[in-house]
């Protein structure tokens, strides 16, 4: 290919970020290495990418138009590099796999139960992660897959595909307490009330939550401290009915329940395997419940 992955890459990269050195950080690469690539993509196209005179590089008009051919370039890359896998005899070794509470157990463990047929010998590592921290470890090269809720944006180098499931969010609060006797409540009624929050990376330019807040890493915490009555939480329907002890109210709010898309990731710079790759198969094949 007449240019190279790695300046395309660095190309949208730096568009997502904004800045070179934001996308060298996210590329875990220098900032020259990153310009340098974009310098290189700049003299095989023969036109400027990037105007360069204030702080930040800003689009120029080329620039904002071979976007989407760079994309259809790096998805081609892609479905190459996946395809190649498919057909290798080479096996990986060992597979991590981080996911959500929020994520219905029979979904997994079928999944499992597939994956043990399928691959006895190989070494399976399952995390429990949320979100951006998931993000974070495929970044890191901590874990090959992930599964999420739908996010509205990602790294240039995460791949994504969306699954066939979907996780249900409610309200929930002890049924005790005196706004779990009401039919329905607004979220100002809550205000009073203290919020038990998931504790997971967010982006930087959220702002942080105020008022009465405790947080807990994981759905399973949060469960736990709800039904010990310290405060309500947003919990997936099934792990309450599951997990539950009967002494949560599931509140009547407008807007919930929610029904929160999932979607697949891994690495587009450390690709999973022919193990991984099936799993991905599986986990998108999956009917929806």
């Amino acid at each position: 290919m007449r240019y190279s992955p790695e300046s395309l890459e660095a190309f949208m990269q730096t568009v997502a970020s904004g800045s070179f050195s934001a996308a060298a950080r996210a590329l875990g690469k220098s900032q020259s290495t990153i310009s340098a690539a974009v310098a290189s993509l700049e003299d095989d196209l023969g036109f400027a990418l990037f105007e360069r005179a204030g702080r930040q590089p800003v689009l120029t008009e080329q620039g904002r138009r071979v976007i989407p051919q760079v994309q259809q370039i790096l998805a081609a890359s892609e479905r190459l590099d996946a395809l190649a896998i498919r057909l290798s005899q080479g096996v990986e070794p060992r597979l991590s796999f981080a996911m959500s509470d929020f994520w219905q157990t029979d979904h997994h463990e079928h999944l499992l139960r597939q994956f043990d047929a399928r691959y006895p010998e190989i070494e399976l590592e399952v995390m429990i992660a949320e979100d951006g921290d998931v993000l974070d470890l495929l970044q890191a090269g901590r874990v090959h897959l992930g599964v999420v809720r739908a996010q509205p944006n990602l790294p240039v180098d995460i791949a994504v595909a969306r699954l066939q499931v979907e996780a249900q969010m409610a309200v929930f609060l002890h049924r005790d307490h005196p706004l779990a006797q009401l039919k329905t409540l607004s979220e100002s009624e809550l205000e009073g009330v203290r919020h038990l929050r998931l504790n997971t990376w967010v982006e930087a330019s959220e702002p942080a939550p105020m008022g009465r807040i405790w947080s807990a890493p994981t759905y399973l915490l949060l469960l736990e401290m709800a039904e010990q009555g310290f405060g309500w939480t947003i919990l997936p329907r099934w792990l309450v009915k599951q997990f539950g002890h009967g002494v949560l109210k599931e509140l009547s709010m407008p807007g919930w329940p929610q029904h929160i898309a999932i979607e697949v990731v891994w690495s587009r710079r450390t690709p999973p395997g022919p193990a991984g790759r099936w799993m991905i198969d599986q986990l998108c094949a999956q009917p929806r419940v």
